[in-house]
């Protein structure tokens, strides 16, 4: 009895090891870009207590179809240093999928000629955009928190191929836990 207790042990502790290893990747979130659905505290506009930390799975066989409403980890364009004033790994939401037009009038996005429904959004810009088209194979992605984003209005879409991992569970602080 024993001996099997062992075993499974050891099959369940190197199955969380190949998980975390080869699909798993955890991030901070640092800034208010994703405010509220993922909180920050260091900056004067993050409504958090700690930095929200979440789960996200590496967009990997069988895990790699993104949709609408994601939340992605990505590492940003080239342009996004020059734009935004940083670079690295962002986390945003996929609002406009490959080959698809978007435009946005006073605030409220239009994919393919339709206002989008984002009840996640609670702090919209003004902005005006002409319509667009995203490129095949690349995603426009922009913060919940549009008005303090800096997101793909300013350094473009971005090619699957930046895509990292689609994010699935905010982990940190207990009191936030939540699946995606």
């Amino acid at each position: 009895m024993i001996r099997a207790l062992v075993a499974l042990a050891v099959v369940v502790f190197a199955a969380l090891v190949v998980f975390f290893v080869g699909y798993a990747k955890l991030y901070r979130i640092p800034s208010a870009a994703m405010e509220p659905t993922l909180r920050c505290s260091a900056e004067p506009r993050c409504s958090g207590k700690t930095d929200d930390r979440v789960l996200a799975i590496r967009l990997r066989w069988p895990f790699r179809n993104v949709k609408r409403g994601d939340l992605v980890a990505f590492h940003t364009p080239p342009r996004a240093d020059a734009a935004c004033g940083s670079s690295g790994v962002f986390v945003k939401r996929v609002i406009v999928l490959p080959g698809e037009t978007f435009a946005e009038r006073k605030g409220v996005v239009y994919v393919n000629g339709k206002p989008l429904a984002e009840r996640y959004v609670k702090l919209r810009d003004r902005g005006t955009w002409s319509r667009r088209r995203v490129p095949g194979s690349s995603y426009f992605l922009l913060g919940d928190a549009r008005s303090q984003s800096c997101d793909s209005r300013f350094f473009g879409p971005v090619p699957r191929r930046d895509l990292i991992a689609r994010v699935v569970a905010t982990y940190w602080p207990p009191t936030r836990l939540s699946i995606r």
